[in-house]
């Protein structure tokens, strides 16, 4: 492994239905030292149920729309050019706030969260839509995920 560059438009792109998460960087490309995926098309009032990654912390850099973040029993308004960093072990969430689609760029440090969307991707997909809620907690649990909010409607 070594050096690498990213063209635009060459990352794999898996479709979750409400938005997608195009691979940047994974593991495979950095030794395993981080993921750095991009998400985009998150609509309004869209987020992710409260969640803790066990396994890896992770920064979002907000690139379009504004975004609360909740970080334990934080929240902050985070517009265009914003930084969140999340140790590994600490409960948080997100939710796009205004009518501007979000877009951000996600990192995960050492590498995690690859399987996690390509597997949501390939649920959704034979579902025919979003998968069943205890589907997506066995594939959160097999990325070291731990769900511990309930799953927004926006999400599914």
């Amino acid at each position: 492994m070594g050096p690498y560059v990213r063209q635009p438009g060459t990352g794999l792109v898996h479709d979750l239905g409400t938005f997608e998460a195009v691979v940047l960087a994974g593991g495979g490309d950095t030794g395993g030292a981080f993921t750095l995926l991009q998400t985009q098309g998150e609509p309004a009032g869209f987020g992710p149920p409260l969640h803790i990654h066990h396994d890896a912390a992770e920064a979002f850099y907000v690139l379009e729309g504004e975004y609360l973040m909740v970080i334990e029993d934080r929240q902050e308004l985070c517009p265009p050019g914003t930084l969140v960093y999340v140790p590994a072990g600490v409960r948080h969430t997100f939710q796009v706030r205004g009518a501007t689609p979000g877009k951000k760029l996600n990192l995960f440090a050492p590498a995690a969260m690859e399987s996690y969307f390509a597997e949501l991707a390939a649920a959704d997909a034979a579902a025919g839509g979003p998968a069943p809620e205890e589907v997506l907690a066995a594939i959160a649990e097999r990325a070291h995920m731990e769900i511990v909010g309930p799953v927004p409607e926006t999400y599914l």
